[in-house]
């Protein structure tokens, strides 16, 4: 019998995303027998400190022992949101796949209040984004946004002991884990464009493995895998990491993609952000038009005021 074993982190989201994909590649091919690998990351140790101290690594806190468990032959693939990848990974791993992509968008979550312009005058507003900082000070100078770690039931309930009036999350946890209901408000791309590969899940694996090549294969999604491209060639080409809030969000209608990009300063006084269409034939190249675009408005200035700031 043919073995899958998936390598994931023990937060609800990730074990519910590894469980997820095991069950499509048990659909795929009768017999096989798919196993999870659940581990602790380094990045669910050091939940108190934002991860932007950690530096240009502090998304490969989250990959690093499940990258480990691929290269030592322990796991065959592993389960991330893409939000999470890292531009450049190990040289013996790769993306084969990038999963039709769930709602991008991030969410307002509220006990007691219904939308973003509805928060009082210094409402407390709990975030460990730098993007979603950047933005929502742009949008509400007054609010006093707050880091906030952890998984999304560990930020919830601190929501509901009173800590924030409110917290933003992405919208596609939420619902992954039943929990729409929590969602106040849902911000439009137009107004807070979301993180690079939000709502997607990306599965890596170890390049060369044809076996594990060929299974997950059929469950890569073409549209999405395009979209995905285009916004992290934006986020390589500006040497994005945790220091910095950008965003990226790309659409694909009628064979062109359209890209949006976006670098500003932690504390929203400066927001600059740029747009591209061309062929879906060549998505890395609105990346590149885009990410260029930035730069020559000032976005390196920015990002490296970003770096020094932290």
């Amino acid at each position: 019998m043919a073995v899958i074993r998936i390598a994931t982190r023990q937060s609800p989201l990730a074990l519910w995303q590894a469980e997820y994909v095991a069950e499509r590649l048990r659909g795929l091919q009768s017999g096989t027998d798919v196993r999870l690998l659940p581990m602790a990351t380094l990045g669910d140790k050091f939940l108190d400190a934002p991860l932007a101290q950690f530096g240009a690594g502090g998304k490969a806190l989250f990959l690093k022992e499940l990258e480990t468990a691929l290269l030592d032959g322990r796991a065959d693939i592993a389960v991330h949101s893409m939000k999470d990848v890292p531009v450049q990974l190990p040289p013996d791993l790769h993306l084969p796949v990038v999963m039709t992509r769930e709602d991008p968008r991030d969410a307002l979550v509220s006990s007691r209040y219904s939308t973003l312009g509805s928060l009082p005058p210094q409402a407390r507003v709990g975030t460990s984004s730098l993007r979603r900082r950047c933005q929502l000070l742009a949008l509400r100078p007054d609010l006093e946004v707050v880091n906030l770690r952890g998984n999304v039931n560990t930020r919830l309930r601190k929501l509901d002991n009173g800590e924030f009036e409110a917290v933003v999350l992405a919208a596609s946890g939420l619902k992954r884990l039943g929990m729409k209901a929590r969602i106040s408000e849902t911000f439009e791309p137009r107004t807070l464009l979301p993180a690079i590969g939000q709502g997607a899940l990306g599965i890596e694996c170890r390049q060369g493995d044809r076996r594990v090549e060929a299974l997950v294969a059929q469950l890569d999604d073409a549209q999405t895998h395009l979209r995905i491209s285009a916004e992290r060639t934006l986020n390589r080409c500006l040497g994005g990491s945790c220091h910095a809030p950008i965003a990226g969000y790309a659409e694909i209608a009628a064979d062109m993609v359209n890209l949006r990009g976006l670098v500003g300063r932690v504390d929203g006084s400066e927001v600059l952000s740029e747009e591209v269409t061309v062929s879906a034939k060549d998505p890395d190249s609105a990346g590149q038009f885009v990410a260029e675009a930035l730069v020559a408005r000032g976005a390196a200035q920015i990002l490296q005021d970003s770096t020094s700031d932290v």
